[in-house]
């Protein structure tokens, strides 16, 4: 009949088993990369759905004021600081 002398060889065996590790690589790759792509976190270690929801010196700034650390003067002035920067774009000495 016909499974009397088509036996897979040990080259046969070894290229399944092979293409079976690899296979659950794949899936177990897939797995934790969407995994980390849903789960992503913010830079400082916010879930990113849970991440500032303004410009981030903006928003230190923000909480800072709101902490009492600095009064409204040095608020508004640091806060036209920033926004200036921003619109000027990175220059020379600015990172």
């Amino acid at each position: 009949m016909f499974w009397y002398g088509h036996d897979v060889g040990g080259w046969g065996w070894f290229a399944m088993s092979m293409g079976m590790i690899l296979f659950w690589a794949l899936i177990i790759v897939a797995g934790v990369l969407l995994y980390r792509s849903l789960a992503r976190t913010g830079e400082n270690g916010d879930r990113a759905g849970s991440g500032l929801r303004g410009t981030a010196p903006e928003q230190v700034l923000a909480e800072r004021f709101a902490r009492g650390e600095i009064d409204e003067d040095e608020y508004r002035r640091r806060l036209t600081v920033l926004r200036e920067g921003s619109r000027d774009g990175p220059g020379p000495g600015r990172r």
